[in-house]
């Protein structure tokens, strides 16, 4: 078991949602897995782009944070995603996790409409911000425009700093270009502000270069790997470290990534529901699951505790 990191450092997970047989949200699965990825030492980014989270209504959302919370979980390592297209939602979901005790959340852009002009992108960021109004408001932004196609520009952050010193805490980069990411270091870090790599590949350069770690998908499966090498950064076997994390991730990569790691864990945990997926993501055919499970077998991969993560089936929805 590793040693939880302090605050929102350090290695969180965009926590996959389990479904029911009926694609309805699973509260007793996602809270074991969120138990796992604590024991592991791994914050918790409850609904991210890897939680299939714009899939998911506020309504469901609300009801699985309060879940995590009654189930004990710390609210001090979650950053729940609560970016939405519309800002009463962001808000909505923005206010509730800050009042549950989160200790940030993690923003998406309004990203519907493409080409829309910084000056449209401040003008989101700050109603919610103000709507909300909580002095414990921590806001990390998401910048991920392979996905979202709308970016956060460096123009953007710089403002939103000077409007909200305090509130602005943050970002998670999942450009994947590490020149953008080395830039945001240079630029805002002296400013309080975190930088976080949206992927464990570019873990070791992002903390070498003070960043505050990384939010990565693959935290969900092979998250004790992943957390020795952000605490042990500065040892001599570091690079060797990051190497196997990259062979391990692009193994995942060959495939649709969501689809992939619920399908190791399903198959590791013995729990064949964790495959499900919600519309209009689909899970991995036959021949697919085969050539993952090959592939991860001949590397030596393990989910450590798998077992734990099948444990508490029961069919309980969402209120």
């Amino acid at each position: 078991m590793s040693t939880p990191m302090s605050g929102l450092r350090g290695v969180l997970s965009p926590v996959l949602t389990p479904f029911n047989a009926d694609r309805s949200p699973s509260p007793a699965r996602f809270i074991n897995h969120c138990r796992w990825l604590e024991r592991q030492g791994v914050g918790l980014a409850v609904f991210g782009t890897n939680s299939e989270a714009n899939s998911l209504a506020v309504r469901e959302k609300r009801a699985l944070l309060d879940a995590l919370l009654d189930a004990g979980l710390p609210p001090g390592r979650m950053m729940p995603g609560t970016g939405a297209c519309a800002l009463p939602d962001a808000i909505e979901l923005t206010r509730h996790a800050v009042s549950s005790g989160c200790a940030g959340v993690l923003m998406l852009p309004p990203f519907f409409y493409k080409g829309v002009s910084d000056e449209g992108l401040f003008r989101g960021f700050a109603e919610v911000i103000e709507a909300v109004a909580d002095a414990r408001l921590r806001v990390y932004l998401y910048h991920i425009p392979p996905v979202a196609q709308i970016g956060i520009s460096f123009g953007l952050i710089e403002r939103l700093l000077m409007r909200y010193p305090g509130v602005i805490a943050g970002i998670k980069d999942s450009s994947g270009d590490w020149n953008h990411t080395a830039t945001l270091l240079k630029e805002f870090q002296n400013a309080g502000f975190d930088v976080f790599a949206g992927t464990e590949t570019l873990l070791l350069p992002t903390l070498q270069n003070g960043g505050a770690g990384c939010i990565t998908a693959t935290g969900n499966v092979n998250a004790a790997a992943i957390v020795r090498l952000a605490q042990t950064w500065r040892e001599a076997d570091a690079a060797g470290q990051q190497q196997r994390l990259n062979d391990t991730r692009a193994i995942f990569q060959r495939y649709p990534i969501i689809a992939a790691m619920k399908a190791a864990i399903a198959w590791q945990s013995g729990d064949p529901q964790w495959a499900a997926l919600r519309a209009p993501l689909v899970e991995l055919d036959d021949a697919q699951q085969h050539d993952l499970q090959e592939a991860l077998t001949q590397i030596g991969f393990e989910i450590e505790d798998a077992a734990t993560l099948a444990a508490g089936r029961q069919e309980i929805s969402p209120a």
